[in-house]
């Protein structure tokens, strides 16, 4: 049977919240005390006793749930006043030991809110098991990484950018460099694009025309990319299908076009990706437990009203 203060710590942890933040007074102890006392509570063995309610005793793990079920700011707030949290705590407790005894907890829809805040519990506790029991050995690192080496695969880059705006044509004559449209933009990479292939020297056009500062100060070097680097999808596209000395043709970005020179093909060494790989492996078995699971779960409507495509 399950005891009542455990059938009430989520219900505790919220009203708590709520009742002790409108109760303080104004002087508090400093923030840093607080924190002490917090780390203590949450730092206890299990099974230590701090306080007894009603002749109960009330164990270190019991308040650990409640505190961690807490915002930060209601944490802090228990622990500068831990006597009105035990007060708090304690009329929480005896009032679900008189729903008991008036039979509350077997009457609907108490009875299925207990039953449902149960199934999530025990649902919750499984998925954290299932997970902590799964390990990727190093052998298994080793030969996904060997089969997928173009999952790791690196290109380092020079770029030319040619950006455009739709403020194209507000600018004043004679301030600056003009403003390209799109369609201005999209012809100048273009052109560009064509007179690298025919052999034009692309450091050269990176001084004379790219707009990108930081990779034109370096004759137009972009750096390294890899797989696993958030890049938009054309221009990941772009780069990964170039080898050494190839040029991509104009990609289109929402401020301009980028046009890329792949200058080095490479592969992330196993001991850089080592540790995203056993994590990424470990969630990818544990994704497969929780959609097999499913899928062994058998499920039939039986009421016609529920049933897809049922008149309303």
């Amino acid at each position: 049977m399950i005891s009542a203060s455990s059938k009430f710590f989520l219900l505790l942890a919220c009203t708590y919240g709520l009742v002790f933040a409108q109760s303080q007074p104004a002087a508090e102890p400093k923030a840093d005390q607080a924190v002490l006392r917090l780390q203590k509570v949450l730092t206890m063995a299990p099974d230590e006793v701090v306080a007894t309610v009603d002749g109960n005793k009330i164990r270190a793990a019991d308040i650990q749930v409640i505190l961690r079920s807490m915002a930060p700011a209601a944490q802090e707030a228990a622990m500068r006043d831990p006597k009105s949290f035990f007060e708090q705590y304690g009329l929480m407790r005896r009032l679900s030991v008189l729903a008991e005894k008036a039979g509350l907890d077997k009457q609907t829809p108490v009875r299925e809110r207990l039953a449902y805040n149960r199934m999530l519990t025990l649902a919750e506790a499984q998925l954290q098991a299932k997970e902590s029991e799964i390990v990727v050995s190093p052998e298994e690192v080793q030969q996904f990484y060997e089969k997928n080496q173009d999952m790791f695969s690196t290109v380092r880059v020079k770029v030319i950018y040619i950006p455009f705006s739709p403020n194209a044509g507000s600018q004043p004559a004679g301030q600056g460099k003009k403003i390209l449209s799109e369609a201005e933009a999209k012809a100048k990479a273009e052109k560009l694009y064509q007179e690298l292939k025919a052999g034009a020297d692309f450091v050269k056009l990176v001084r004379e025309h790219s707009e990108d500062q930081t990779s034109a100060a370096k004759d137009g070097d972009f750096g390294t990319l890899r797989r696993s680097d958030r890049l938009p999808e054309e221009v990941k596209a772009a780069v990964f299908s170039l080898k050494a000395g190839q040029i991509s043709a104009p990609v289109r970005q929402p401020n301009g076009y980028y046009i890329f020179r792949a200058e080095e093909n490479g592969v992330e060494p196993l001991e850089r990706v080592r540790q995203q790989l056993t994590t990424d492996l470990r969630n990818a078995h544990f994704n497969e437990w929780v959609q097999s699971t499913q899928k062994s779960v058998e499920i039939k409507i039986e009421n016609e009203a529920l049933a897809v495509g049922a008149a309303k």
